[in-house]
């Protein structure tokens, strides 16, 4: 079987090298790659009408004799026209640029025609550009067609026609690799009927049953391969924290009230901390809703407990403002707190790794640094991960491994949909703070063209600062590029300072900077010697600039909408109306569509859903940050159902054998490696 499998695709019969070449670009390069190259959407032609009841605009098939066949040009267009008739009425092809055909079919040919319908006020029917073929030895016509995602130089006749030949001429069975109680608990038929069915279906039932086995298999083997690497949904027992006289003390020197929301979510915490059970929680809270005070409360119960925390951050520019916002909460306390990133100092980092082993420092603030073997804790009892999704999902668990069972909590300010938290997080309960403190005003969003773009920078923008204010303009790329039509930092920054703001000073900050160099720049931003910023998305997460009230996103149409939220969420800090301005660069309805999402909503949940819908989720966050591997069938926003009832069969299949290492689950450990081969933090089961 796998010999057959593992073929290489320009051996199938009518391939050859050429071709292959051109299947190689879709990522064809075997027999197997071919079958599980699935198509996008299917198209019935199976529908077959007399041409006296054809009716204006719908996509049908027709049978009939040629009556009649011109070629003729017009100006540079060549046009070949037939007539059908089936004895019923009659019909006219007209081909564009097409003139072989007129020596590939003759008068009085029996053909098969499937196109789209059109009838004059006289009664007239067209069909243009349509499929031809003779009906003896038609192939695509009168089938329910798969239509394959496809690229410049290939067209889906091509994909049709080898995967076609595969099945005409070599002996492909695949050898069955869900175990039978699967089968027959969930209605899936066999894997041979699935491959099949998605190319080539008889009927239109059997795509959908086609479809079902290869949805579910795909959700059960990704939440398989999720539960591997956290651990599964163990209950394991943890520490049980009491809520000390000490805590009401800190509670009450907040120098605001805390939201209905932050009330909810800090009590969940609080009742978590205090159980037997570790605390795996998820803190999901829109931009500026003030889940790091939650995440302060939760620390200081922890350390007035007698143990230490630690707080990871995804950059040393969020390390280090999270670092100075603790030490401002917890002055007047007894709370220890230290900041340890890359950039610390060998001498600063040695004092610092002495004093956190002896006890000496109750809670550490740091980035991936904090992952480091030479990072150990007296007594760890709580982990916080902030902007989690910008790890991978061993760098999160690795923490916790520095002490025996410490409570977990995650936060991310992106609002992931429950559709896809259900399976990302499916082993976490959920907190959410979809409420933001009172005073923080709502940010107006604008979306202009690029060709208003110089407007903006030469009115708008200038007055703005004028007003005293400060502006973030961010970029999708550092560098120019060659093949993205798309303005970089770099170049945006020169052309801001040389020809619109010559006597302002703009600012340039990006990921490839040193961490001493980042830390400069926003500083003197902070410090109002910077009255424009321009950036690429390294300042998405947590950058508090309380006097930037304009966020500019150039070439809007390259980020997701739920990244276009989060840079948005840096400005309307301040008292003063702000302002996010989106110039986009295509004339696609989808990029309108998405402008104006991002101008009616400012609620992150809604958009997140949207940005699912639109963009799927191998996009959501960037495949290798998640932990989720591409899905070829499965969508999570129209799937929850099928998702659902497979997550419930990954915890039974889990909770009995975790490595799959049963006889019966040992084709389905083989899927779950396979799949989850190219993720950043390799699954080995």
């Amino acid at each position: 079987m796998y010999s057959v499998l593992n073929e290489n695709i320009q051996y199938v019969k009518g391939v050859g090298p050429k071709k292959a070449d051109k299947m190689a670009k879709l990522g064809i390069f075997t027999i197997e790659d071919a079958l599980l190259y699935f198509p996008r959407q299917f198209e019935d032609r199976s529908v077959e009408k007399e041409i006296l009841y054809l009716e204006e605009g719908e996509k049908v098939a027709v049978k009939g004799k040629i009556e009649k066949i011109q070629n003729k040009k017009i100006r540079k267009l060549d046009i070949t026209e037939f007539v059908i008739d089936d004895g019923t009425g009659t019909v006219k092809l007209i081909f564009f640029n097409k003139s072989y055909l007129k020596n590939t079919f003759r008068i009085g040919d029996i053909v098969k025609v499937f196109g789209a319908v059109k009838i004059d006020k006289f009664g007239n029917i067209e069909m243009n550009n349509c499929e031809i073929e003779y009906e003896k030895t038609s192939k695509n016509i009168g089938i329910i067609v798969p239509v394959y995602p496809l690229i410049n130089g290939v067209n889906n006749k091509e994909v049709m026609g080898v995967i076609r030949n595969i099945f005409d001429t070599s002996e492909v069975v695949i050898e069955e690799y869900m175990p039978e109680r699967i089968i027959k608990e969930h209605g899936l038929c066999d894997i041979n009927f699935a491959i099949r069915n998605m190319h080539f279906p008889v009927k239109k039932n059997n795509v959908k049953i086609a479809m079902y086995r290869l949805i579910f298999e795909e959700l059960l083997f990704m939440q398989l391969g999720l539960f591997s690497i956290k651990g599964g949904n163990k209950i394991s027992k943890g520490i049980s924290f009491e809520k000390k006289k000490d805590l009401y003390e800190i509670e009450k020197r907040l120098p605001f009230r805390l939201t209905k929301a932050q009330k909810k979510a800090y009590q969940e915490i609080l009742n978590d901390m205090s159980s037997r059970k570790v605390m795996n929680r998820l803190i999901q809270g829109d931009v500026g809703s003030g889940k790091t005070v939650i995440a302060q409360l939760a620390l200081a119960n922890a350390v007035l407990n007698g143990y230490q925390g630690a707080y990871m951050a995804p950059t040393e520019i969020l390390a280090k403002q999270h670092y100075e916002s603790f030490i401002s909460f917890f002055k007047g306390t007894d709370m220890r707190v230290s900041l340890l990133t890359g950039s610390t100092t060998k001498k600063n980092s040695k004092d610092i790794l002495e004093k956190l082993k002896k006890g000496d420092i109750d809670i550490i603030i740091g980035t991936h640094a904090l992952l480091e073997d030479k990072v150990e804790f007296n007594n760890l009892g709580l982990v916080i991960t902030d902007e989690q999704h910008r790890f991978g999902v061993r760098q999160r668990a690795k923490l916790t491994t520095k002490s025996i069972s410490p409570d977990v909590l995650v936060m991310t300010a992106t609002p992931i949909p429950r559709t896809l938290a259900l399976i990302l997080y499916g082993d976490l309960d959920i907190s959410v703070i979809d409420e933001l403190p009172p005073g923080r005003k709502l940010i107006e969003t604008i979306s202009i063209q690029k060709k208003n773009r110089e407007n903006l920078y030469r009115n708008n923008i200038r007055k703005e600062i004028e007003k005293g204010h400060q502006v973030y303009v961010v970029c999708p790329l550092v560098e120019e590029s060659e093949v993205l039509d798309v303005q970089s930092a770099t170049e945006v920054y020169e052309e801001l300072q040389r020809i619109y703001f010559s006597d302002l000073k703009v600012g340039l900050l990006h990921g490839k900077m040193k961490a001493s160099e980042k830390d400069n720049i926003m500083d003197k931003f902070k410090n109002h010697e910077i009255d424009i910023l321009v950036s690429t998305t390294v300042i998405e997460v947590g950058v508090n600039i309380p006097n930037a009230t304009v966020m500019i996103i150039e070439n809007a149409e390259r980020f997701g909408l739920a990244q276009l939220h989060q840079l948005r969420g840096r400005v309307g800090r301040g008292s003063s109306k702000s302002f996010c301005i989106l110039i986009y660069d295509s004339k696609s309805d989808v990029c309108r569509k998405r402008m104006s999402i991002m101008e009616e909503s400012n609620d992150g949940f809604k958009i997140s859903e949207k940005d699912l819908e639109i963009r799927g989720p191998g996009d959501f966050f960037g495949t290798r940050q998640h932990g989720l591997p591409e899905l070829k069938v499965a969508n999570l926003f129209k799937h929850i159902k099928i998702l659902k009832i497979a997550q419930a069969e990954a915890r039974k299949i889990y909770a009995v054998d975790p490595g799959l290492l049963l006889d019966e689950n040992s084709g389905v450990r083989k899927k779950v490696e396979y799949m989850f081969r190219n993720i950043g933090d390799n699954i080995s089961l």
